[in-house]
Formats: structure tokens, C-alpha cells, sequence
């Protein structure tokens, strides 16, 4: 019995003092990562943007009016030592274009990245058609990379000759994964750099200042500063200049709390309502009734009887019909949190269109204290 004694009291110590690292533990629920709220100022993508030619379309691309396309087809077969006469060719197998990628930052020469093909003319379908070498260019005029491939357009569009048709998709843009490689480095140096400056994603004081705090204590040192509500500048260590890469990764894997301010974003065209976990209302009283006007309308005809020497006469009616549902008045108490607000909402029974009705309306009152952004 002593060995069994001694065995259950270890498991008991084991157990107590694994509710002791539990409990010690502070989990904040709302951090997030440095690297997923900040970036580094200058690693930064770049938008590339170029023209080119998708060929071997099955007779829907640009007709004889697209002259930039005929244009582009006549030079390119030129540079190829075939000559081209207008008229003497069909270009409806060939489609303009416009070709755009991001360059990611720290991209080096022969990395692949993924390119959208758009339609320029009056194409029909960009399906089964291949993009031919089109160079890559950023604002600064200098090639970054060049693209080709098949294009894949995640969907199709088939219809008949008198007309109608099925669609998927939207058949006059295409996707080329890895399709552009790249070919020229844009320069960023960091190696022995003596300062960083993070730039937050969304500006904001309040998060601004946590974010120096939480890297000061995370070194161990002074060396971060609020610049103002969207940069923080770091002073690299001296011991840390040579390993510029270890310093950054263990940086952008602190966690922070960030703060937002409160806001209500409402989609008019879909129905959608957004609220922050900020959003406050003060007392308010609410009542919304829907009205409904129906109308109706039809015709009467009036037969003349046989024989006789009257005419048909039609005559229109309407019927308009106007119905109101009357709600109870909801008063809603100031300083709940979105939680109650939600439920007292709801209590009214409105839709997700007459919410938003509802919320411009409280807005306009002055008694939602969030910002309201409509898109």
C-alpha cells in the first residue's frame, strides 16, 4: 500500500502544480502579432503592369475594329520576318490585353509570381487562349518581369447562335499561377542597418504607443519611439546590426493588443452590418413600422352583344392597396456593449435593409457613438 500511497500523492503534486502554471498564465485574448498589424518602411510590394497578346482563342477574340490588336499582331509577326497585310488575315483567334502582377518584396531574379490577364477589346472569351511574352514594366519605366502561359479563367461561357447562354465566372479576365518570372531585383539593403521604422496597417495613437512599450519590454531596452500615429522607429543594437535578420523575425513575433476605434459599416447592396465591439449607444427609443403599398392593375373588357353595332371597349382599373405594421416602441439603455445592443435590435424584428435604416437614423439622432461608414 505505501508504493500506491506514494504514487497517488506524486500525481496529486503533478496536478496541483500544473493548476498553478494555468493559472499563472495571462492569455490575452485580443493580441495579435507585430508582423500581421506592421511592416518594415521600404519591404514594401510594387504594382507591374504591361501589354501583350493571348492567341489560339477559338474564334472569340477582338474582331477586325480592335486596330491596336491588329496593330500589335502586324509588328509582332514584322520582328518574326513575316509581313502582314490588312485584310488578309483574322484576328478573331487573338485578343489584346492588359497584364498586371505584384511584386512582392525581397523577390529575387527567376521567382514566379502570378499575373491577371484582362481583356482590352471587344473579346468574348479569353478560354483556352495563351498569353505570348509580354514584359512587366513598374512607373520607373524598367522591366521587373515577363509573363506567359495559359490562361485560366475559372469558369466558362457557352451560348447558341440565336442567342442566350450559360456563364460562369466572368469569361474576359484570366489567372496565370506563376506565370511571370522575374528579372530584375528592385535594391533594399538591410544588412547593417542602424534604424527600422515600422509602419502600423491602420494609423492609430493608442496602438502606436502599446507597440513601442511591448517592444521595449520584449528587449529588454529603450530602443523603440512613437514617431506619430503610424511609425515607430527602432535603433537597431550594435550586436544585433550583423544579424539584422534574427532581430526582425523576433520583433515581428511580438504579440500587442490593438486598439480601434468604433465603428458600423453597412453594405446597402447586400444587406450587411458590421459593428466593432466598441460601439455604444446612448438611451434611445426606437419604433419601425413597415409600410406596404400594393398595386394592382387590370383591364375590363366589355362585349357588344351579337349582331348588334357596338364596338369592344377595354377599360383599365387600380387597385392600390396601402398596409402599415405597427411595432412596439424599444428603448434601448445607454452604455451597453454591441452584445446588448444586437439583442435589443433584434427585439424590434427588422430585417438586415431596415436595420440599416435604423442605425442612420440613430446616427442622425447623435446617439450611436461609433463612426458610420456606408460602401
Amino acid at each position: 500500500m505505501q508504493p500506491a500511497d506514494g504514487k497517488k500523492g506524486s500525481v496529486i503534486i503533478g496536478l496541483i502544480l500544473t493548476l498553478v502554471v494555468l493559472l499563472g498564465t495571462e492569455v490575452d485574448v485580443g493580441a495579435a502579432r507585430l508582423k500581421d498589424i506592421a511592416g518594415i518602411k521600404g519591404a514594401r510590394p510594387n504594382q507591374l503592369i504591361g501589354y501583350g497578346l493571348v492567341v489560339g482563342l477559338n474564334t472569340s477574340g477582338d474582331d477586325d475594329k480592335t486596330e491596336f490588336t491588329f496593330q500589335s499582331l502586324t509588328n509582332m509577326m514584322q520582328r518574326m520576318g513575316i509581313v502582314v497585310e490588312k485584310g488578309k488575315v483574322d484576328i478573331d483567334n487573338v485578343a489584346g490585353v492588359m497584364v498586371t502582377a505584384t511584386l512582392p518584396p525581397f523577390a529575387k531574379v527567376g521567382t514566379r509570381i502570378d499575373v491577371v490577364v484582362s481583356s482590352m477589346g471587344n473579346a468574348k472569351d479569353l478560354q483556352g487562349g495563351t498569353l505570348l511574352l509580354t514584359p512587366l514594366s513598374a512607373p520607373d519605366g524598367h522591366v521587373y518581369a515577363v509573363a506567359q502561359g495559359p490562361i485560366s479563367i475559372g469558369g466558362f461561357a457557352a451560348g447558341g447562335a440565336a442567342g442566350g447562354g450559360v456563364q460562369k465566372n466572368h469569361p474576359t479576365v484570366g489567372y496565370i499561377p506563376g506565370g511571370a518570372i522575374v528579372e530584375r531585383e528592385l535594391p533594399l539593403q538591410l544588412l547593417e542597418k542602424q534604424t527600422l521604422s515600422l509602419n502600423l496597417n491602420n494609423p492609430d495613437f493608442t496602438t502606436c504607443l502599446r507597440l513601442t512599450e511591448v517592444i521595449n519590454k520584449g528587449l529588454g531596452e529603450d530602443v523603440a519611439q512613437s514617431i506619430d500615429a503610424g511609425t515607430v522607429d527602432i535603433k537597431v543594437p550594435l550586436q544585433s546590426q550583423e544579424s539584422l535578420v534574427e532581430f526582425i523575425s523576433l520583433i515581428e513575433n511580438l504579440e500587442i493588443a490593438p486598439d480601434t476605434i468604433a465603428k458600423v459599416v453597412l453594405n446597402e447592396r447586400t444587406g450587411t452590418v458590421i459593428m466593432g465591439e466598441n460601439v455604444r449607444i446612448s438611451t434611445v427609443a426606437i419604433s419601425h413600422g413597415n409600410l406596404s403599398i400594393i398595386i394592382k392593375e387590370r383591364e375590363r373588357v366589355s362585349q357588344p352583344l351579337p349582331f348588334s353595332e357596338g364596338e369592344t371597349v377595354v377599360t383599365p382599373e387600380s387597385e392600390v392597396v396601402v398596409r402599415e405594421e405597427s411595432r412596439q416602441l424599444i428603448v434601448v439603455p445607454e452604455g451597453v456593449n454591441i452584445r446588448e445592443v444586437v439583442r435589443g435590435l433584434n427585439a424590434i424584428g427588422v430585417s438586415p435593409r431596415d436595420l440599416i435604416s435604423i442605425l442612420q437614423a440613430i446616427r442622425a439622432s447623435g446617439a450611436l457613438q461609433a463612426e458610420l461608414v456606408i460602401i
